[in-house]
């Protein structure tokens, strides 16, 4: 049996995306209220199926009889869940949704696919660690980077410091000066 000298590396997008978290029951028909982790509550509520992840990993498929935003939250109802009680049952479950069914602009990313990516030196290439996380405050996203050097560095994920995304390489930076102790060193 032949074996090659090398192995390809292939990004795996994950199909399913965290769409958001059901928090509580709405009403008395089987509304649920839904914590949008989307970038607009509107994407959420503009779902015709959402997937719910059972223990063995399976995703079942929920669908989406209305939808609407209230308050900041989305107000769903499911198939089948006709009552509070079938509504609670599902509290605390996290939603997903297919990848496919997402708007996604050009030049935008979806964030599961930039964790783990590279942060380099847009202008000598210099890699200063991995993305571990993207936090959302408000005005813009907030980079968690665990740097080479075992420390935890945050930056904003703004133009003025992300000058280029490349899912295949990496995320491209103009460092903020004493963002990154080890740059500093250099």
């Amino acid at each position: 049996m032949w074996f090659s000298a090398f192995t390809e590396v292939f990004t795996v997008m994950e199909k399913y995306l965290e769409a958001g978290k059901i928090v509580n029951s709405h009403g008395v028909n089987g509304y649920v209220r839904i914590e949008s982790w989307c970038d607009n509550p509107k994407i959420l509520a503009s779902l015709r199926r959402m997937y719910i992840k059972k223990r063995d990993g399976e995703m079942v498929e929920m669908k989406v009889i209305v939808a609407s935003v209230h308050k900041g939250m989305g107000l769903v109802k499911f198939e089948g869940i006709n009552s509070i009680d079938d509504a609670l049952l599902y509290k605390n479950h996290v939603v997903f949704a297919d990848r496919n069914d997402l708007p996604l602009e050009e030049g935008s990313h979806f964030i599961a696919d930039l964790i783990g990516l590279d942060i380099i030196d847009a202008d000598n290439g210099r890699v200063y660690g991995k993305l571990r996380e993207v936090i959302n405050r408000g005005a813009s996203n907030i980079y968690v980077i665990d740097t080479a050097d075992g420390e935890e560095a945050m930056m904003p994920a703004v133009d003025e410091f992300v000058k280029k995304i490349d899912p295949e390489k990496g995320i491209f930076i103009t460092p903020i000066p004493g963002i990154f102790s080890e740059a500093e060193k250099a």
